[in-house]
């Protein structure tokens, strides 16, 4: 059976990212810009991962230039700007397609499960996987990070 843990990025540090490594963890996985005017959610995913973390959260940035070319830099630029400009210490994948054929497996996969309504929109589209690999929760892009809903449902995702 497919899951989330069946899949795997590249890290923004070009070591593998296999996502079975988070087993047992709640996921958000959130497709990042980092010349979007829905940037500065960085700063509450952050907050949402220094809060959650300890609990069993993992926050994962998938850097994407699907929507209007706003993440042009090199993975070594959007680390330095992730860093410095929001203090993101977070994990983050290498770039990465979300939409269409050319989408990112876990992406393709997440749009079959969730159809056209779960597919991202524009950037910091938010997924969340519960422990066991399944979609729990799916966030448009205008959901903060420090949301009531979002909280509620890491909350319940790290319940499970």
């Amino acid at each position: 059976m497919t899951n989330a843990h069946t899949f795997s990025f590249t890290s923004i540090d070009g070591t593998p990212l296999p996502l079975s490594q988070f087993k047992g963890k709640a996921v958000l996985v959130v497709n990042t810009a980092s010349a979007c005017g829905l940037t500065p959610q960085y700063k509450g995913l952050e907050d949402l991962w220094r809060a959650y973390k300890d609990k069993g959260l993992v926050v994962l940035g998938v850097p994407s230039n699907d929507f209007g070319a706003q993440e042009p830099g090199s993975e070594a630029e959007i680390k330095t700007f992730c860093e410095t400009r929001f203090g993101v210490d977070f994990p983050m994948t290498a770039k990465a397609k979300v939409i269409g054929g050319e989408a990112h497996p876990f992406y393709q996969w997440a749009a079959k499960e969730l159809g056209e309504a779960g597919t991202p929109k524009w950037n910091f589209h938010k997924y969340l996987v519960d422990g066991k690999g399944q979609l729990a929760a799916t966030f448009g892009s205008r959901t903060e990070p420090q949301a009531a809903e979002v909280k509620k449902a890491v909350e319940e995702a790290l319940a499970s």
